[in-house]
């Protein structure tokens, strides 16, 4: 594979950029355990885009790997995961937000964030970084979709149904790959 573009993003930062029809893009773990909040839009109806429930249901499953796809509300496949080193992407979990810090409800990774711990609440999340990725195409931040959450591993009680984020067990080098199959417009948080 030819590298068209590398671009590194810093933790909590974003970027956006158009993927024609037929090239792939590789999202790479530089450092290890963080994860990535990762939208589709089709680059050429903006009004199309990725949809966590069409993927889910489509294809009958939360966690998606090699092979699976990335549907939109059309039920069109946007893009197909060609390659996968960590081995499963979370579909359930939507993405944080200011709103979700400040709300008090964040339950985040087992524990959450401490009071006193060294880490504070964040002030904006990975839903305000997406907004200011996808401002050059004018994409109000409603419009923007739940996401493919890239390098993410979920717990599941299947007795209360109660959600949360496990700590991020990926390594430096791991990567997905996705093969566009439409043009699309692309964006992920770090």
């Amino acid at each position: 594979m030819t590298l068209a573009l590398d671009h590194r993003l810093p933790p909590r930062t974003g970027w956006a950029t158009v993927v024609p029809r037929g090239q792939r893009l590789r999202i790479l773990e530089v450092d290890g355990g963080q994860i990535g909040d990762f939208v589709v839009f089709n680059a050429d109806d903006l009004r199309e885009r990725f949809d966590q429930g069409r993927t889910k249901a489509n294809q009958g499953r939360i966690l998606i790997t090699k092979g699976h796809v990335l549907y939109s509300k059309s039920n069109n496949v946007m893009m197909t995961i060609t390659e996968d080193t960590y081995g499963i992407h979370d579909l359930q979990y939507g993405m944080c937000s200011r709103w979700i810090f400040t709300s008090g409800g964040y339950r985040g990774f087992a524990g959450g964030f401490q009071p006193g711990g060294g880490q504070g609440l964040p002030e904006f999340g990975c839903w305000e970084i997406l907004t200011e990725a996808l401002r050059p195409w004018d994409i109000p931040p409603e419009d923007i979709p739940s996401p493919l959450n890239v390098f993410q591993t979920m717990h599941i009680d299947v007795e209360t149904g109660a959600l949360g984020i496990l700590p991020g067990r990926s390594r430096p080098g791991d990567y997905i790959e996705l093969r566009a199959e439409m043009n699309c417009l692309c964006a992920l948080s770090a």
